[in-house]
């Protein structure tokens, strides 16, 4: 399904959020400024936006970006080639089965991925396993807003008019029909926060941007 929508992804995304994605983006990268020196893996990079944040936000990081869509790997590879960004590789990978050796990385991020995951409980321990001491997990997602008033014209939204700009601008109502499904069944920012705990994750924060509609977990290794 991704591979299918990965042309028209960024298209659609831009869209969907009136270009907001690209600020919540922002936040989430700078919450790896303070995490100890070394590489950051990107989980679920699609087209790499996530990835070239982190490196506009610290320079000095060389990043890893990674997915199972080979089309989003391709699209992304795109966009870096006409960037000229050389200080992140791209790479196949399972986000349950993380190919990479303990402790590997200072920080690993997502963006849009724990919605995704068959089973977030062992994604998340995978993301604690390749973090280093000290270092931190961050998960930017979209959730079921709250704020009385918006959560019924989000929903309304969300479940009418994205899948058909879905089909009018991706070709794809399905994968857009898929979308809202996804965050209706996803756990409240206060459970993801609770399972992160659970699993091991501490210093567990969360902040909602976007009235309410997108959550920003952060979790110390």
């Amino acid at each position: 399904m991704f591979t299918r929508i990965a042309r028209r992804y960024d298209r659609m995304n831009s869209l969907m959020t009136g270009g907001r994605h690209h600020a919540w983006r922002r936040i989430a990268a700078r919450a790896v400024i303070d995490t100890p020196p070394g590489p950051v893996l990107d989980l679920a990079t699609g087209t790499a936006d996530l990835a070239l944040e982190l490196r506009r936000t610290d320079p000095g990081r060389r990043v890893v970006g990674a997915d199972f869509s080979e089309g989003m790997l391709r699209e992304g590879q795109r966009k870096l080639a006409a960037r000229g960004e050389r200080a992140v590789t791209l790479v196949a990978a399972d986000a349950l089965d993380v190919p990479f050796a303990d402790a590997t990385f200072a920080a690993v991020t997502s963006a849009f991925l724990m919605r995704n995951l068959a089973d977030l409980a062992r994604g998340l321990a995978e993301m604690r396993r390749v973090t280093m001491k000290d270092g931190a997990v961050i998960a930017l997602d979209i959730v079921q807003p709250t704020l009385a008033g918006w959560a019924p014209v989000f929903n309304l939204y969300f479940q009418r008019v994205v899948p058909a700009i879905g089909a009018l601008v991706a070709r794809d109502r399905q994968a857009y029909t898929y979308l809202p499904r996804s965050v209706a069944r996803f756990l409240s920012p206060r459970a993801l926060a609770e399972l992160m705990a659970e699993i091991g994750f501490r210093d567990v924060r969360y902040r909602r941007v976007g009235l309410g509609s997108i959550a920003i977990h952060v979790g110390r290794v």
